[in-house]
């Protein structure tokens, strides 16, 4: 067994559990670009070490009841055979470094959307936030609105994050959950997540049983991260009462940024041209979205319970 590929997964799985994303988004760019992993071997492993953590977090949303399982029917209906087809699409395509070149290209792409989807959800807990502050300032005895279930646009975004999970093993966590937001708004922040985690459980389960049979799966690969992910994300759950997650999760944005970038061929001017400009336009962006949701542009400690 790799003990440093073990170690790496360790760190990973801090990051996992005192965030709650970033798993498949980091530890396939871990693979490929500092352990020289092939893309698809790294899509493949992962997803099977992904397949038997994800029920452990699906139980705590099961047991605080923010899974709406009207949602995750219809999302399963679409991701389960979207992932499996995403298998077998990234096989048809060829074997060799032409489906591994193509594999790093759409996982590049799965990045920037996962690092896009870390922005989405701090904005999603500020305006939770916000509604939360409206609320108590004006009890509504209407309480939280009505949550409308569409059927055939839920199935669509199931079946589009099932077949980029499928591929690419990232999506489950970042482009799911942020098309929910788009097409769910009035959806409670603890809601989406917990409805998210859980159709993750057959999606990545059926995107790893594709992997099994036509991917690219190494045992020692797998297994290594399993010996350093659990424990890490275990780790990472306790510390995230202590540690500020939030600026954790604007440094794994960065990261994803950055692995994206890399995967997708970017020289290293110009990686370091688009991270400067994000670093630069990031702040002023969020202090004005703060003011739009009435805060102030820079946080005092302030501390608005969310339900």
């Amino acid at each position: 067994m790799d003990w440093t590929l073990a170690l790496a997964a360790l760190g990973i799985g801090v990051v996992v559990g005192l965030t709650g994303m970033g798993g498949g988004a980091l530890m396939t760019p871990v693979l490929v670009l500092f352990f020289g992993v092939p893309p698809l071997t790294a899509v493949s492993s992962d997803l099977v070490a992904s397949a038997v953590m994800k029920p452990v977090g699906s139980f705590v949303h099961f047991r605080n009841g923010t899974v709406r399982m009207d949602l995750v029917r219809w999302l399963c209906l679409g991701s389960v055979p979207a992932a499996f087809a995403g298998v077998l699409l990234a096989r048809a395509l060829g074997s060799g470094s032409g489906v591994n070149d193509l594999v790093q290209k759409a996982l590049g792409i799965a990045l920037v959307v996962a690092a896009a989807g870390l922005f989405a959800r701090a904005y999603l807990r500020l305006a939770e936030r916000a509604r939360h502050r409206d609320a108590s300032r004006a009890a509504d005895p209407a309480g939280p609105p009505d949550v409308v279930v569409r059927p055939w646009p839920t199935v669509v975004i199931g079946a589009v994050g099932g077949l980029v999970v499928g591929m690419t093993s990232v999506g489950s966590g970042s482009l799911i959950i942020i098309a929910l937001m788009l097409v769910y708004p009035t959806l409670r922040a603890s809601e989406l997540v917990g409805t998210d985690l859980v159709q993750a459980v057959p999606l990545v389960a059926a995107a790893a049983l594709g992997h099994v049979f036509f991917g690219d799966l190494r045992l020692s690969v797998t297994g290594a991260l399993l010996v350093g992910s659990i424990p890490g994300a275990f780790i990472g759950a306790q510390l995230s009462s202590r540690l500020p997650g939030a600026l954790v999760r604007r440094a794994l944005a960065f990261v994803l940024l950055a692995s994206a970038l890399k995967l997708l061929g970017a020289t290293t001017a110009a990686t370091g041209i688009v991270l400067g400009a994000v670093v630069l336009l990031a702040g002023p962006v969020w202090m004005v979205l703060r003011r739009a949701h009435g805060f102030p542009a820079w946080p005092a400690r302030e501390r608005v319970p969310v339900p």
